[in-house]
């Protein structure tokens, strides 16, 4: 099979959020967008990732189909396909394509280097690409290339240890401030980007969160996506005592959160207050009142820096494990070249079998007929198995074609049909 792997898109290297956002695809766009392709090209090996940082779509094909991917994503987001085709472009071919989709995968295209999340998305692409009998053998046989490599990557290197975002680090601070709390109830107040990136990496939490926001529909819209529940911005910031830990980042050049207000609150057990705005939104003076624990935004990124700096570190080992995982994938690639050939030669010796056993067989005994069975098929195997050795050598030197067309010539390969039963 000739690898004319591609990949499209665009991503946040040279795209606003403001338009990412607007194309970013869900389960069901990106279904759409898969059968769109289907049914409007001849690509196969369709696979499709989106996140918050990404929107990328990559399939086998000879020709480019940035066109067609443009038609189909104006179509399914309502956007005008000149403005999706603007940021849209073929990131990389072949070789390229393929450790592309390594490096996203690993987390070293990522804006927050190793970023743990990315693992997930792309093996929930790749079930939407299953679901859809988008994928065939090369993808199939490229994704769990890259999920042993992500797995190896987990176990022998610190490329995945620890927080690198000051969202994520925020988080881990949560998970380890409540672990003496049951069920801790936890307000995210104010959602710019960084409260909607703590509000998404506790999906799935078994944490009891609640959002609050100045512009109501926002949190609304945040809330129906994550599954947490919503409250008023005033009516929160005068229930501060119903909650365990209150995470702050709301825009504003004068605190939100006093020592007057967190003074009036009964604290009977430790209440934490996080802070992760800039200019800061919670006055340092609440530790003054017992009980209320104080993090700001330096505790946090302090943290994200260390693990940063060990994941940049890890990064070189990280690369040799995709160069290795490449080198094995783009070896069974070279090998899937030969495989109709094999199919075909051991095709004509079936029939060069079957056709001398009905022919000498008329005669005799089952058990006679067993044998020969048993004989001519292994005899068949070990003159197989010397052209199956030699034209996967051949693939390795780049020589494949050659011996291909000689096996061609000696068996009049081409007009086999399929063995006779």
């Amino acid at each position: 099979m000739e690898n004319n792997f591609k990949v499209t898109g665009l991503s946040f290297k040279s795209t606003p959020i403001e338009v990412r956002e607007k194309l970013a695809l869900d389960e069901t766009q990106a279904k759409e967008l898969m059968q769109f392709i289907n049914n409007n090209t001849a690509a196969t090996d369709i696979l499709i990732l989106s996140t918050c940082n990404r929107t990328e779509i990559y399939y086998n094909l000879g020709t480019d189909l940035n066109n067609e991917i443009a038609t189909g994503l104006a179509l399914i987001k309502g956007v005008k396909k000149d403005v999706v085709a603007s940021y849209l472009s073929c990131i990389a071919e072949n070789h390229d394509a393929v450790k592309h989709l390594f490096n996203v995968s690993m987390g070293l295209d990522a804006q927050v280097v190793g970023d743990i999340q990315i693992s997930n998305q792309v093996k929930k692409a790749y079930q939407w690409s299953a679901d859809e009998n988008s994928a065939g053998p090369f993808l199939h046989r490229l994704m769990h290339t890259i999920f042993y490599a992500n797995k190896r990557v987990v176990q022998e290197t610190s490329f995945r240890d620890g927080a690198a975002s000051v969202s994520y680090a925020t988080k881990e601070l949560i998970e380890d401030i409540t672990t003496e709390i049951a069920n801790p109830k936890i307000l995210i107040l104010g959602l710019g980007e960084i409260g909607q990136d703590v509000c998404r990496n506790f999906v799935g939490s078994k944490k009891d969160i609640v959002i609050a926001n100045r512009t109501t529909e926002k949190a609304e819209t945040l809330g129906a996506e994550c599954g947490f529940p919503t409250m008023g911005f005033e009516s929160a910031l005068t229930s501060l005592s119903s909650f365990d830990v209150i995470v702050s980042s709301v825009a504003k050049n004068e605190p939100t959160i006093t020592k007057e207000s967190v003074s009036q609150i009964e604290i009977l057990t430790p209440k934490f207050f996080i802070d992760l705005s800039v200019p800061r939104s919670i006055e340092m003076t609440i530790e003054d009142v017992p009980g209320a624990l104080l993090y700001n935004i330096d505790n946090i990124q302090s943290k994200a820096s260390e693990t940063l700096n060990k994941r940049i570190a890890a990064v070189p080992d990280v690369e040799n494990i995709i160069n290795e995982s490449l080198v094995d994938f783009e070896d069974w690639s070279k090998e899937m070249i030969v495989s109709p050939t094999i199919k075909k030669l051991k095709g004509a010796l079936e029939n060069i079998r079957q056709e001398e056993i009905q022919r000498y067989l008329k005669d005799a005994s089952s058990d006679e007929a067993k044998v020969v069975d048993t004989v001519t098929k292994s005899m068949m195997q070990k003159i197989m198995k010397l052209p199956v050795l030699q034209l996967k050598a051949a693939c390795k030197r780049g020589e494949a074609e050659t011996l291909i067309d000689v096996l061609n010539d000696l068996f009049d390969l081409d007009k086999q049909s399929e063995p006779s039963k």
